[in-house]
């Protein structure tokens, strides 16, 4: 059975864990961090200890963190690639993370780092497979009848849950209508995506309403 490992810290990853529970038979271990930590962290690793930091989350093959701290996630990340993990997904995009030393830890050791604002643009890659068979960019089969959404099943979808609420929203709604309400749908979710005229939570949306039209362009 796969093993995915996920850091939360505050109230992010929280959803992560109940979509994988609910949408895989994934098992799961996990770690936290608190939600208020220093801006900056000179001895990340004596940090972690401090916590008493659950080590055992690096027996997992992929690891999510949602440390969010440029600090923390490259002390998290050598000790995941010394421990043989084979995928570190660091949500929250280049403003939470380290993206040079990152990359120098994935060079050295061979692991897989990917570092992404909005988890539901995740592709699958050799490394986060199977992970991203199930979880990243959204994949929709879509079922119409008499114009209207008849039923939407997910094939992949957003680690946040997101996905599958906006598949039970949007049955019953006229077809014309329903690729721009299910962007909507994700960011009533509500998305915890940043806000602002560009990326974030209108990426979000928009990955999802392309979702959705290619899957009534795709309809049987």
């Amino acid at each position: 059975m796969t093993v995915i490992g996920v850091i939360t810290r505050g109230k992010y990853g929280h959803r992560l864990i109940e979509t994988i529970k609910e949408h895989s038979d994934f098992s799961i271990v996990t770690a936290d961090l608190p939600e208020f930590v220093p801006v900056f962290i000179e001895e990340p690793d004596e940090f972690l200890d401090a916590l008493n930091f659950n080590r055992q989350v690096f027996s997992a093959e992929i690891i999510i963190t949602y440390s969010l701290h440029p600090d923390l996630t490259s002390a998290i990340a050598k000790l995941a690639a010394e421990a043989g993990v084979r995928s570190l997904i660091v949500p929250g995009g280049p403003s939470r993370a380290s993206v040079p030393e990152l990359k120098k830890i994935s060079e050295a050791s061979g692991m897989d780092i990917e570092v992404d604002e909005i988890c539901c643009s995740l592709e699958p890659n050799a490394f986060n497979k199977p992970f991203t068979d199930l979880f990243g960019s959204p994949i929709l089969e879509v079922k119409t009848k008499n114009g209207k959404i008849a039923d939407v099943k997910v094939i992949r979808g957003a680690p946040c849950g997101s996905t599958w609420h906006m598949a039970k929203e949007i049955v019953g709604m006229d077809i014309k209508d329903a690729p721009p309400r299910a962007g909507l749908y994700i960011q009533h979710y509500p998305c915890r995506a940043t806000r602002g005229d560009l990326g974030g939570i209108h990426e979000s949306g928009e990955l999802h309403k392309q979702a959705f039209i290619r899957a009534l362009e795709n309809e049987e």
